[in-house]
């Protein structure tokens, strides 16, 4: 800020890159999502089952998974800006591409090809990073989180554009948009500030084996697989939803798509909330909440419509509780609000204790996260052909959101009896503080944080 309390140009260049990299990420979030739509049309024609259905929507997610770590090496190396176009005029082929698909086998490769439109997020994490200083990257990065309402702009936008020009035009409408954005990205960003200067000064960018190092401590495994939850069953049930409402509702693709983009809203654009409150609180926190919250609302979800025969004074009494449309739409609202916090505190800890490899750790991190968006849809599908009931995809989420909550109390808890007994001062998560020998990226100290505060 100047001294007249007006921005300064270099936070008026951070803010526009931070902008137009989060307008970026949601057109690529939109596209990558697309077979949450195009995928209940597909279906009806193929004939397919519900678990090649999984399949078919989970394979764009595969490919963002697994394209994070690499897209984030090389983002790190030579800069997010050239990484985050690639990228996106790929994404944008492929989707074009796909309207010429017919065969199952063609709709799953141009899915896979299609899913590179989802590494983006870790090119433009490493490219707004260095925007701005460590202490404002939880409130950055919850901003550019507010992109993911590109899913909820696919499942409100996609339906009607099927309606009214089919689904292969509805794909090219989409390939054509990802390119103009793709352009606009361009024209409206510049190279950060550290890959301007590492080309000044004729410096390298930071070393394969260097980016790596990190990936051996278990806290960046623990963060991949808190973000496997708070990510990928995002991922899941945007891709997951329309189907679940076309099939236990009995509602038309239209509606389905507009109750899911419910959802999708609530945990893209809270997130901005939840690096602000990662900012301020401390990412533990925000965790602790994102978890409990989460098993309440999935307990709930998971309750299969039940029918009870009670022997009353006068004879049977026969009742039955089902969760009404409105109750399911509120409490996955609530459920999408909380994993939008958990998204941006996972994320808040990278550059505090990895600020030279933000890259690969969060592509780490991300591809999980990504992974969970693949493998959570199989089991949906394979959970519901071998059961005959759709609640037990939120079954198998309650139990991932227990394992993690177990395994972040317990390392809590073991942290404070061995090293830190006033752990409930500092605001970042224990799994994060370095020990011995492992790097000096240690955060501020108690006391200091104590005074941020």
């Amino acid at each position: 800020m100047s001294q007249a309390g007006l921005p300064t140009p270099e936070g008026r260049t951070s803010a526009r890159m931070l902008g137009v990299t989060t307008f970026a990420w949601s057109a690529c979030f939109a596209a990558w999502t697309i077979f949450s739509i195009l995928g209940v049309r597909i279906q009806s024609e193929l004939g397919l089952s519900e678990a090649e259905y999984g399949l078919l929507i989970s394979a764009p997610i595969l490919t963002g998974a697994i394209a994070r770590l690499p897209l984030g090496i090389l983002a790190e190396r030579f800069g997010g800006r050239w990484v985050t176009l690639a990228a996106m005029l790929v994404s944008a082929a492929a989707t074009w591409l796909l309207a010429s698909a017919v065969t199952y086998g063609q709709f799953i490769l141009a899915a896979l090809a299609l899913g590179l439109s989802g590494a983006v997020f870790i090119t433009g994490i490493s490219f707004v990073a260095r925007w701005y200083p460590r202490e404002r990257h939880g409130t950055a990065f919850g901003l550019f989180g507010i992109g993911q309402v590109g899913a909820a702009a696919t499942n409100f936008g996609a339906p009607i554009l099927v309606s009214a020009l089919g689904w292969e035009d509805t794909a090219r409408v989409y390939a054509i948009t990802l390119l103009a954005v793709a352009v606009l990205f361009w024209l409206f960003t510049q190279e950060d500030p550290v890959t301007v200067e590492r080309r000044r000064t004729g410096a390298g960018g930071t070393s394969f084996a260097k980016q790596i190092q990190p990936l051996r401590y278990l806290r960046v495994w623990r963060f991949a697989l808190y973000y496997f939850f708070v990510f990928g069953a995002f991922v899941a049930l945007a891709s997951w939803l329309p189907r679940y409402y076309t099939g236990v509702y009995g509602l038309e693709l239209g509606t389905a798509g507009m109750l899911t983009a419910i959802f999708s809203f609530s945990a893209a654009v809270f997130r901005a909330l939840g690096g602000w409150l990662s900012d301020r609180w401390g990412a533990r926190r925000v965790m602790y909440i994102t978890f409990i919250i989460s098993l309440a609302c999935l307990f709930l979800l998971s309750y299969p419509p039940t029918t009870y025969i009670v022997e009353g004074k006068s004879g049977l009494i026969e009742f039955r509780l089902a969760a009404p449309l409105s109750g399911f739409v509120a409490v996955t609202f609530l459920l999408g609000f909380v994993m939008s916090l958990g998204m941006a505190a996972v994320y808040k800890h990278i550059p505090v204790y990895y600020p030279e490899n933000v890259g690969s750790v969060g592509g780490m991190v991300g591809m999980i996260g990504g992974l969970g968006g693949f493998f959570l849809p199989i089991a949906f599908g394979a959970l519901t052909d071998l059961t005959n009931i759709w609640q037990t995809a939120f079954m198998a989420l309650f139990a991932v959101v227990a394992v993690n909550l177990t395994w972040m109390h317990f390392a809590i808890q073991g942290m404070e009896r061995r090293i830190l007994p006033d752990l409930d001062q500092l605001q970042y998560l224990p799994e994060g503080i370095p020990l011995g020998q492992e790097p000096d990226t240690a955060p501020p100290a108690a006391g200091q944080q104590g005074a941020k505060r």
